[in-house]
């Protein structure tokens, strides 16, 4: 794959924050990560809007399912209704087991949901597996 791909972690949990990017360290991963509290700031780096810098294609989304003003359900409609950016990678990363919300983001296009069952581990895991999905596949410019 020709260019870098930008990382969109959007999570209100900054343990978890710091917990991913560590795993990204020590993967010696250099990706360019941005970090969006929730949706809304989530969608400002996407678009460009309200001061954020416009975070360039191709990026793959982390996100959160639990978050204050706009969710991760939320989120993942806006983007999917957006002609620009419905076509975005996103994996969820979240700490919900729940079927309903499995099966609500997975309505919504994900790539994939990841359950953070031991964050430490799951973190690597995730990330091992993040490096590899972007070496093979190829992206929505």
């Amino acid at each position: 794959m020709g260019s870098t791909v930008n990382l969109l972690l959007v999570d209100d949990d900054e343990v978890d924050v710091q917990g991913l990017k560590r795993a990204f360290t020590k993967s010696k991963i250099g990706n360019p990560i941005t970090v969006a509290r929730d949706g809304i700031e989530a969608l400002e780096f996407l678009r460009g809007e309200n001061g954020k810098t416009k975070i360039p294609k191709p990026h793959l989304i982390l996100l959160d399912l639990n978050m204050p003003r706009m969710n991760g359900i939320e989120f993942l409609e806006a983007i999917r209704a957006d002609p620009d950016l419905r076509t975005a990678v996103v994996f969820m990363i979240t700490t919900s087991k729940a079927d309903e919300d499995r099966m609500r983001a997975y309505g919504h296009n994900v790539a994939g949901y990841i359950v953070k069952r031991d964050p430490a581990n799951t973190f690597m895991e995730a990330v091992s597996m993040l490096e590899h999905f972007w070496k093979v596949v190829e992206f929505p410019q």
